[in-house]
C-alpha cells in the first residue's frame, strides 16, 4: 500500500504540534494533507536521509538543491505557509531538550529510518560551498566567497537581472515600471545623493558588472574607479565600458577594498557590498572608506539590514545562505551600521529605507528566472538555478514581512569647520 505521504504528514504534524498547511506528495505516488493546498513534492526518499543526518534548514536545503523535494503551485505561498512552522520557530535555546533524550525525537528518527533507509548520509550537492579554513574575512577567504557567488556565469546573471545588470535593490517609481527603469532610477538616485559633477573622482566599492560606474561617468562626467573581487564581473564590466567609449573615465580593478591606496576620492558608493564585510571587519571597513574620502566627501552605503536581536550573541548566520548563496555573509542591524560609520568619523545625514523596493525587485528577478528556466539551467546548473529561485523568493517574502530591510545611508566626511556641503532640505516627501 502506497502510504508514504500519509506517514510523512503524520510525522511532521506530531513534531510541529499542528496541522500542515500544505499537501504532501511522496515518491510512491501517495498524497496527504488539506485538499486544494499547494503541494510539497518529496521526489525521493533520499531527502529523508538528508534530514535524518542533518536535521533542520541545511538538510531541507540540500534536498531542494538536489531536486529531491519540489513545489507544485505558487512557491511564495508554500514558503509563506511553512516559514512560521520551520524557519521562524527560533534557534535552539540552551535549555532545549537534547534530541537523544527526547522520546518524541527518538521516535521521529526511527520513523525517518523506516521511510528513508538508514544508509550513510548522501553527499552534499556539488553547489554547496565546502567549509572554509582559516579566520573569517581574510582577503583570501573573502575572495573565495565572492567567487563562489558571482563567478557562476555572466549569461546566467544576464537572464536573471535583465539588461541593467544591477544586482541590488531597484528604486521603483511605481509597481508598473519596468525593472530597467527602476534600476536606472536607483543608479541616478545614488549619483544625486553623492552630488556628483563633472570631473569628480568616485570609488565604487563592489562595482559588480559596472552599471554604477557607467552611469556616473556617462551621465555625470565622473572619473570612476570600480573594484570587485570577481574576475568574471571585472571582465564583463570592462567590455561594457569599452563598448560605451568610457575607458578614459572608468578603471575596473580586481582589488580588495583594503588594498585601495590612491585616495582621496570626492565620493564613494558601496551598493550591496557591505553585507560581505562581516561584523569583525566592519569598523575597519568604515575607517578605510573614511580615510579614502576628501574632507567634505560623501559616502553612499546601500546595505541589507536584519532586525536586532534582544540578545545579539544569539544571532546565527542562515545555514542555507552560508552554504549556497553568500558564504560568510553577515547582516547587521541598521543601528549598528550607523554606529560604526559615526565612530569612524562620518556624519550620517540621511537614511532612506527601501524595503518594499527590494521585494518588488526580487519578485521580478524570480519571474525572469522562471520564465526562461531551461536556458537558466543551461547557463549554470539545475542545482544552482534552484538555489537562486529559492533564495530570491524567500528573500522577497522576508522584505515584504519586515523580517529584513535595506537602507541607503548618506554620510559625509564633515571637516572641522562643520561645513557639510549639504542643503538645508536634502530631500522632500511626496504624497
Amino acid at each position: 500500500m502506497a502510504d508514504a505521504a500519509l506517514r510523512l504528514t503524520a510525522l511532521a504534524e506530531e513534531l510541529l504540534g499542528e496541522a500542515l498547511p500544505v499537501r504532501i506528495r511522496a515518491w510512491d505516488g501517495s498524497e496527504a494533507g488539506p485538499p486544494g493546498a499547494p503541494v510539497l513534492v518529496v521526489r525521493h526518499r533520499r531527502a529523508l536521509r538528508r534530514l535524518l543526518w542533518k536535521p533542520g534548514e541545511l538538510g531541507l536545503a540540500r534536498a531542494w538543491v538536489a531536486g529531491e523535494i519540489d513545489v507544485e503551485g505558487d512557491l511564495y505561498t508554500v514558503l509563506d505557509r511553512l516559514a512560521g512552522l520551520i524557519w521562524e520557530r527560533g534557534g535552539a535555546s540552551k535549555d532545549a531538550v537534547h534530541p537523544v533524550r527526547d522520546p518524541r525525537l527518538r521516535a521521529a528518527a526511527k520513523a525517518l529510518v523506516k521511510l528513508g533507509g538508514a544508509l550513510p548520509p548522501p553527499a552534499p550537492p556539488a553547489e554547496e560551498m565546502r567549509r572554509r579554513s582559516g579566520r573569517l574575512h581574510t582577503k583570501r577567504r573573502d575572495k573565495e566567497a565572492i567567487s563562489h557567488h558571482y563567478d557562476v556565469g555572466n549569461d546566467f546573471y544576464e537572464l536573471v537581472l535583465g539588461s541593467s545588470m544591477v544586482y541590488s535593490c531597484a528604486y521603483w517609481p511605481g509597481p508598473d515600471a519596468t525593472l530597467a527603469e527602476a534600476q536606472r532610477d536607483k543608479l541616478d538616485l545614488v549619483c544625486r545623493k553623492l552630488a556628483l559633477k563633472e570631473g569628480d573622482r568616485l570609488l565604487d566599492v563592489g562595482c559588480g558588472w559596472g552599471s554604477m560606474a557607467i552611469h556616473a561617468a556617462r551621465e555625470y562626467g565622473a572619473h570612476v574607479v570600480g573594484i570587485t573581487l570577481s574576475r568574471e564581473q571585472a571582465a564583463y564590466a570592462r567590455k561594457r565600458i569599452a563598448e560605451e567609449g568610457l575607458t578614459d573615465r572608468i578603471e575596473i580593478r580586481v582589488q580588495d577594498y583594503r588594498d585601495v591606496k590612491d585616495g582621496p576620492f570626492d565620493a564613494i558608493s558601496s551598493i550591496g557590498m557591505a553585507e560581505h564585510v562581516g561584523s569583525a571587519r566592519y569598523a575597519e571597513y568604515a575607517d578605510i572608506l573614511y580615510g579614502l574620502l576628501r574632507d567634505g566627501g560623501r559616502l553612499l552605503n546601500h546595505q541589507i539590514a536584519r532586525r536586532p536581536e534582544r540578545d545579539e550573541s544569539a544571532y546565527r548566520i542562515d545555514e542555507f545562505i552560508d552554504a549556497y548563496v553568500f558564504p560568510d555573509g553577515e547582516l547587521a542591524p541598521l543601528g549598528r551600521t550607523l554606529a560604526a560609520l559615526e565612530e569612524a568619523g562620518f556624519e550620517a545625514r540621511d537614511v532612506e529605507p527601501l524595503r518594499e523596493h527590494y521585494a518588488l525587485t526580487l519578485r521580478q528577478w524570480v519571474a525572469n528566472l522562471e520564465s526562461d528556466w531551461p536556458r537558466a539551467v543551461r547557463h549554470t546548473s539545475p542545482g544552482r538555478a534552484r538555489i537562486w529561485r529559492l533564495y530570491m523568493a524567500a528573500s522577497a517574502l522576508s522584505f515584504e514581512r519586515n523580517r529584513i530591510g535595506v537602507n541607503q545611508i548618506l554620510a559625509v566626511k564633515t571637516p572641522e569647520s562643520g561645513a557639510s556641503g549639504m542643503p538645508l532640505r536634502a530631500r522632500s516627501w511626496n504624497d
